[in-house]
């Protein structure tokens, strides 16, 4: 059998479930947290890319019996490539998604 706690009398009574202002400054912070976190995501996806390109890379041109400063270079050269366009993707990405996000407002209205 379940019952409902009663509170202590020098307890401050909040019916904070059907105030609409505090639910939307709720709404907002998780909002803001979960795209800080996404973001962070997305720059930790694009390091491991990085690192896996560029070893893979360089482990080809050892395993072909590549030099290895030739070798070195090209996983040095596959890796900067992969990092610039991982962070041109996010920065496209989170551009597309604001202008998204304001044509939907403009729209709105």
């Amino acid at each position: 059998m379940t019952h409902k706690p009663l509170a202590h009398p020098a307890q401050l009574a909040l019916d904070w479930e059907n105030d609409p202002a505090i639910e939307a400054m709720i709404e907002a912070r998780v909002a803001r947290r979960a795209e800080a976190a996404a973001f962070q995501w997305r720059v930790r996806l694009v390091a491991i890319e990085t690192c896996m390109m560029g070893s893979l890379v360089i482990a080809a041109g050892i395993a072909l019996d590549q030099p290895p400063l030739q070798t070195i270079r090209a996983g040095i050269l596959v890796a900067t490539a992969c990092c610039a366009s991982g962070m041109l993707l996010i920065g496209l990405s989170g551009a597309c998604g604001m202008l998204f996000s304001r044509f939907k407002r403009w729209r709105a209205r």
